[in-house]
């Protein structure tokens, strides 16, 4: 995990490794699970070996629970696939999971027993509204749940203001919710946002009141843009300009190691 606790020290990137319905959601196709598996191993190859600080492994389906809640054979699906990662890379390479929509208990598990290093929180403070109805953040019942695991080695990245949150209730600054959310304990904090410019004033806003916390951005990067959305920012979550084409389209380790390029000139 040496590359990660460089954050903040050097740009990072996380490339993405989406999982499609698993066994206990609605949409899960009976007996694809060993497919899934297989393809999950191999995206996380291909941001390896392409030269990824690590991955993020993402639950994609088509409908969420809204509460930070997760069915026990998903959480179970989810652990496997953590583990085969782990196992297929080294140690220097970061592996985050995020059980979706906001599913922190479980993400934390399956984090601390199969080798994982930080969870993406998409609400670690306040609430958002999504299309699975109001997601509402309990930080408290979040941070005593990872104590009670022994699990504080694993770092919290919280969304602040990005494709999964959006604060609600009251005008608040990005610098204020990264503020609540590291006092909560997220060791970093993402944004992300379409607009060129204004994703580049979300990250000097969090920049100038919290300097020594690392931010990331959430999404839009491309090869063409990555230069320029990632000058100010401390490292990226990336998924989509990393695979060979669209829809469920595998990760391809060439367009990995030619943004990994991109970035580690700005360095």
């Amino acid at each position: 995990m040496q590359r990660f606790d460089s954050l903040g020290r050097k740009k990072v990137v996380i490339g993405l490794v989406h999982l499609p319905p698993l066994p206990g959601t609605p949409f899960y196709r009976e007996g694809s699970l060993a497919q899934i598996l297989e393809g999950a191993v191999a995206d996380a190859l291909a941001l390896y070996r392409g030269g990824a600080d690590g991955c993020l492994v993402q639950t994609v389906d088509r409908v969420y629970a809204a509460v930070d809640d997760a069915d026990a054979a998903r959480v179970a699906a989810v652990a496997v696939i953590t583990r085969a990662i782990v196992e297929a890379t080294g140690p220097e390479f970061a592996v985050g999971v995020q059980i979706m929509l906001n599913a922190l208990k479980a993400s934390l598990a399956v984090a601390k027993v199969c080798g994982g290093a930080f969870l993406r929180c998409t609400a670690l403070v306040g609430a958002t509204l999504t299309a699975a109805g109001l997601v509402q953040a309990n930080p408290l019942d979040v941070l005593t749940y990872r104590a009670c695991l022994g699990a504080e080695e694993i770092k919290l990245i919280a969304e602040v203001h990005s494709v999964h949150f959006r604060w609600l209730g009251g005008e608040r600054s990005v610098a204020e919710v990264a503020r609540m959310a590291v006092r909560a304990g997220a060791d970093a904090v993402e944004v992300a946002h379409p607009d060129e410019a204004t994703n580049a004033r979300l990250v000097r806003e969090v920049k100038e009141a919290l300097p020594q916390v690392p931010v990331l951005l959430g999404g839009y990067t491309t090869h063409e843009n990555v230069a320029r959305r990632l000058a100010e920012a401390d490292g990226v979550f990336v998924g989509t300009c990393l695979k060979a084409g669209p829809g469920e389209a595998r990760v391809d380790v060439d367009r990995v190691r030619a943004y990994v390029d991109l970035v580690s000139r700005l360095q």
